[in-house]
């Protein structure tokens, strides 16, 4: 997946076919994971991916803070519904305040389309 030029993946528009095909088959790898008595791999050792939840979600955010472990990955979860969102906090500062905690990775469900593309300006 070399060719991935860009910091963030926000969907597939652009993307070449043959990173598209990269990334389905690696899934496919990690399928075999399920069957394991320990369903851990060290993929994402190290690594640290904030999960940016701006609406309820229980699959969701499950489904994406289960699979962050199951590469290893260090998870943080955020709740907007307990952030200094509701105390006046913006957008533009809460996503920088995160940048600069040196994070590895954010997954982001918004109820606003365009949000995850607003966040890259800041991060």
């Amino acid at each position: 997946m070399g060719s991935l030029k860009n910091r963030h993946l926000l969907g597939l528009e652009g993307v070449p076919r043959d990173d598209i095909q990269t990334l389905i088959d690696t899934a496919f790898t990690f399928r075999e994971v399920l069957d394991r008595p320990i369903k851990k791999v060290p993929t994402l050792q190290g690594k640290t991916i904030v999960n940016l939840f701006f609406e309820a979600s229980t699959r969701t955010r499950i489904s994406f803070e289960l699979a962050q472990k199951r590469l290893s990955a260090d998870t943080v979860n955020f709740s907007a519904s307990t952030s200094s969102l509701r105390k006046g906090e913006s957008f533009k500062d809460t996503a920088q305040n995160i940048e600069a905690m040196k994070i590895d990775g954010i997954v982001m469900r918004h109820p606003v389309p365009g949000a995850p593309v607003h966040l890259t300006k800041f991060v």
